[in-house]
């Protein structure tokens, strides 16, 4: 299998799991984008379905064809599932704070 090349947007501030490193995150981006059938993390993304807000997935299906040509926005890395969804729950919390609602979309791109 060649190498698959995928051209990810990230969230400006980037939302990661504990077990998440920031002094490795430039090399984590590396392998998500150039090798990620090798990265074994989880990403939280903003959803393309309209009636979605976010997805939570293995950073394997990567790999896919779909996203060479729809690639995520990334608003957060975790180590496993469990840290991903506790990113989640922060996020919705944070919104709420800020916003009062929970319209995830709109607070991730603001």
């Amino acid at each position: 299998m060649g190498q698959q090349e995928v051209l990810l947007e990230y969230h400006p501030n980037l939302y990661l799991g504990e077990g998440i490193k920031k002094k490795k995150l430039d090399k984590i981006k590396k392998k998500l984008e150039n090798k990620p059938l090798f990265s074994s993390v989880f990403l939280i993304s903003l959803s393309r379905n309209p009636f979605d807000q976010l997805e939570v997935y293995e950073a394997r299906q990567l790999c896919q064809p779909y996203y060479r040509k729809c690639p995520p926005y990334v608003v957060g890395i975790a180590k496993n599932r469990e840290e991903a969804i506790a990113l989640v729950e922060e996020i919705v919390t944070e919104c709420l704070a800020v916003r009062g609602d929970c319209a995830l979309k709109e607070y991730l791109r603001c």
